[in-house]
């Protein structure tokens, strides 16, 4: 919050004014120097942009909704609280789950076909919720992504890895277990074409029933360097190389040519997105790029470069602020702003996890002095598991985002000539 010093500066008394400026007054230069720095502290917070030459694009501000630890999206009457709420304090763009867990979230005659999900997942009112999100959204400006949390993850008890074993891949010891934030998930063979076809179906699913402004993808859209082992894939590369798979899975050359892999299948997908909806934007949401491509085979700056993502927000999930703020300065995300709206991911807290306020505000105002936009992880932890009161976190927001940072879904768009 701001400082209430600060505050009694700003709402001074003409006497005031004269006491600053006069020489009689001993403390003048100190009050003066204590009144510039108190409105250009106004001023840096109140400018929806921070550093308006360092921005090409209307910043992104946006949030994920997510189907754990909350009950907003199933909702009507929370929903309709919490996207008025977003729209007021001037956010422009939600990220709500659709994939996860082995299950989709809006009736998918896909998912029916496949045999992974029988039933279809509506809210407490019976409504489809994603289109109930949609219409919501879009009355008070802001976009709506889609967010396929899970990517190629599935839970082991899951219908899907049930039905189809054979698009499961595998570590070198034979075994599929992989332990991660999402608790133990096996992986699907994302160089599979079955596995492939089926992601792609699911997302022309979504562009097809929804109107939506595009799809977004995470550090899920990956494959960790342990796997890989399985029988199709390290006949396929044998196939291509002459060579066996290595032994090593950071071999330098078996993790170039699995995320070429990877990279290929994400090339199709984006020309397939854009086939169906070419207004679409492709947004990705991936680890720094270090880690991404060594540990997750998950190239997003080749994706960068040969122009298959619209929209960049970095998970830089950092409670050091030192640490974060090195990222934000990595020569990757500076190129990545310079040719598409580009942002970072923050965390506003977990259920056992709060975060405060003086850790998100120090987080946006270093991404605001790089040009960077940001989303929050996650709704409900922008105002609740919290160390402070709700009302004083809106507040926050509201001074952060005094003015409107209004997006479309062209693509193109962009403010450089403001």
């Amino acid at each position: 919050m701001m400082n209430p010093k600060l505050i009694k500066i700003l709402t001074f008394k003409p006497m005031f004014l004269s006491a600053i400026f006069s020489r009689r007054s001993h403390r003048w230069r100190s009050q003066l120097a204590l009144f510039l720095t108190a409105l250009l502290t106004i001023i840096f917070l109140s400018h929806p942009l921070g550093t308006v030459a360092q921005q090409r694009f209307p910043e992104v501000r946006g949030v994920w909704m997510t189907n754990n630890d909350t009950r907003v999206l199933a909702d009507q009457t929370a929903l309709e609280a919490a996207v008025t709420q977003l729209g007021q304090l001037n956010f422009n763009t939600i990220y709500p789950v659709v994939w996860n867990s082995g299950f989709v979230h809006y009736p998918s005659a896909t998912a029916q076909r496949a045999g992974i999900q029988t039933f279809i997942r509506r809210g407490n009112q019976g409504q489809d919720i994603l289109a109930d999100l949609v219409q919501k959204a879009h009355r008070q400006g802001l976009l709506v992504l889609p967010w396929f949390e899970f990517g190629f993850m599935t839970p082991p008890f899951s219908e899907l890895a049930k039905a189809h074993p054979e698009w499961l891949t595998q570590k070198q010891d034979g075994t599929r277990s992989w332990i991660g934030t999402a608790g133990e998930v096996y992986w699907l063979n994302p160089f599979h074409p079955e596995v492939q076809q089926f992601i792609t179906q699911i997302v022309l699913e979504v562009l097809d029933q929804y109107d939506v402004d595009g799809v977004q993808f995470d550090d899920h859209a990956s494959l960790p360097n342990q796997f890989g082992y399985d029988s199709f894939t390290t006949a396929m590369y044998r196939r291509e190389t002459g060579r066996a798979a290595p032994s090593n899975p950071t071999d330098p050359a078996w993790v170039r040519w699995r995320a070429d892999k990877l990279t290929a299948f994400m090339v199709q997908l984006h020309r397939q997105v854009k086939a169906k909806k070419p207004d679409a934007i492709f947004s990705v949401s991936p680890n720094p790029y270090d880690f991404a491509y060594r540990g997750q085979l998950q190239d997003w700056l080749a994706w960068l470069r040969r122009g298959i993502i619209d929209e960049l927000l970095v998970q830089v999930y950092r409670p050091d602020l030192a640490a974060f703020r090195e990222h934000l300065v990595r020569p990757e995300i500076q190129e990545a702003r310079q040719r598409i709206p580009t942002g970072v991911g923050i965390l506003t807290g977990l259920r056992n996890r709060p975060v405060g306020l003086q850790q998100i505000q120090a987080k946006i105002q270093s991404a605001r002095q790089q040009g960077l936009g940001f989303s929050f992880f996650f709704y409900d932890s922008l105002w609740n598991y919290a160390p402070e009161p709700a009302d004083q976190r809106k507040s926050l927001f509201q001074v952060l985002f005094r003015f409107p940072a209004k997006r479309t879904s062209m693509v193109n768009q962009s403010i450089s000539t403001l």
